[in-house]
């Protein structure tokens, strides 16, 4: 069992010992989707407000979900399409305060308002998104992708199994 002391007194603080706490769960395990598994639940534990937290992985051209927290959730999603496909498609993180303002945003659940989606890329090469929900507008800022920036770094070549 793992127990973690988070500190959620800053942003800095925050995301600072979750990257311990994944490195801490990550580095002697070799597969892929254990990893993404304990990533998400790690966030789903320690971050306020969200809805979903998890992964879609590069799957022969397409993102295909992955392990997750959270409710069930569109199962595939082209490059280029919704916030994800986005991400995926500009190797770019998305930082969207109101979905519904985003053209072609897919609403797997109706009650998200706002998304941050990070690239994982190693080595050059997209091996997917981390994609993190909130049913509260503008929940995610700067500070988030930053954060989730840095963790999507230590994740990718523990992925690469």
């Amino acid at each position: 069992m793992y127990a973690f002391d988070i500190d959620a007194a800053s942003k800095t603080d925050l995301y600072r010992d979750l990257a311990a706490a994944l490195d801490a769960l990550t580095a002697d395990e070799s597969d892929p989707i254990a990893n993404m598994a304990n990533m998400a639940a790690l966030l789903w534990e320690y971050l306020p407000d969200l809805n979903w937290a998890g992964f879609y992985r590069l799957v022969d051209g397409e993102l295909v979900l992955g392990p997750f927290q959270g409710k069930v959730a569109c199962i595939r999603i082209p490059l280029g399409k919704g916030v994800c496909g986005t991400a995926a498609a500009t190797l770019e993180t998305q930082l969207v305060e109101d979905v519904h303002a985003f053209p072609g945003h897919i609403a797997c659940d109706a009650a998200s308002r706002s998304e941050l989606v990070v690239p994982i890329v190693y080595q050059g090469q997209l091996l997917g998104v981390l994609d993190l929900d909130s049913p509260l507008p503008a929940r995610f800022d700067a500070g988030d992708a930053a954060g989730c920036s840095a963790l999507a770094r230590i994740i990718a070549p523990r992925l690469v199994g």
